[in-house]
């Protein structure tokens, strides 16, 4: 029972990861309809700036506000200067530029900072308590704990706040919220302000357990894509709960069936993915889209 509990913790502990990135990526497709593969490039470009203002003798929580704030003025930018011009034209192009934004980012934050592992400061200790044999640190709970008021937090800015409905109206429909009166422009901004702001906090969570590398989130967003998918693209809930359970069955799966072991546990959440998108094309926690014609 010991080894189970400790499987379970562990497994939240790295799936919060995955569900930080995953929030953001869920954001950004909220407020502007778009998938952002640079995500993750720009939460570890945050890390760095975190890191930079360390440097400068910055407390630590300190350190990671500012570059939240950082952050949220360069997601805007990048928005109102670079995505704006593919907004609403065809979805693959706009594919296409994110990831080109990923390559980039990463090499810029290769050049400045170089390629070196880094070590960052947690906001948690890294001491241990025992819970039925298992070992929870304290640094697992509060990722844990943090990703889980994030989640909670986006699902009542989308549901139950103006701002929130805003986004999701431009989202769905920009030229019907622009004939509305809403500040179709603004809102777009503001939507890649907040995942950029969100991609600060992801990596400063998770930096202290990877290392700051410019490619330190290359392999969780891999997984984070995979709880977007598998929870839903319009359920923050959703996609958290789902990299959860990624991270928890991907553990158990490595020490409780022989043949995956530790060397084919990667393959667990998409062979989880591909069961479920058959079943459930929207995702477990999705919205079925109805298209009148």
């Amino acid at each position: 029972m010991g080894t189970f509990i400790q499987l379970v913790v562990d497994g939240l502990a790295t799936g919060s990861v995955y569900g930080a990135i995953a929030l953001a990526i869920v954001l950004v497709n909220q407020s502007t309809g778009m998938i952002n593969f640079a995500q993750g490039g720009m939460a570890v470009l945050s890390a760095y700036f975190a890191y930079t203002l360390l440097g400068l003798g910055l407390p630590l929580i300190l350190a990671i506000l500012g570059s939240v704030v950082v952050s949220f003025v360069l997601g805007a930018l990048i928005e109102r200067f670079l995505m704006r011009r593919f907004e609403g034209g065809d979805p693959d192009t706009a594919v296409v530029v994110t990831i080109g934004l990923l390559t980039l980012i990463t090499g810029v934050a290769g050049w400045i900072w170089s390629y070196n592992n880094l070590q960052f400061p947690s906001l948690f200790p890294s001491a241990s308590f025992s819970v039925l044999g298992a070992a929870v640190s304290w640094r697992s709970l509060g990722t844990f704990l943090v990703i889980a008021a994030i989640m909670v937090g986006l699902q009542l800015l989308f549901q139950k706040t103006k701002v929130g409905l805003a986004l999701r109206a431009v989202a769905d429909n920009p030229k019907s919220s622009a004939y509305s009166g809403l500040p179709v422009g603004r809102l777009l901004m503001i939507g890649w302000g907040l995942a950029a702001a969100l991609g600060a906090v992801a990596g400063a969570l998770v930096a202290p357990k990877l290392s700051l590398t410019p490619g330190m989130l290359d392999g969780p967003l891999t997984y984070a894509l995979a709880a977007v998918i598998l929870g839903g693209l319009t359920s923050p809930i959703g996609v958290v709960v789902a990299a959860w359970l990624i991270g928890v069955l991907e553990n158990l799966a490595a020490v409780y069936v022989p043949f995956i072991g530790n060397d084919l546990k990667i393959a667990v959440p998409f062979v989880l993915l591909f069961v479920v998108l058959l079943v459930r094309p929207q995702g477990l926690f999705g919205r079925k889209t109805v298209v009148r014609v």
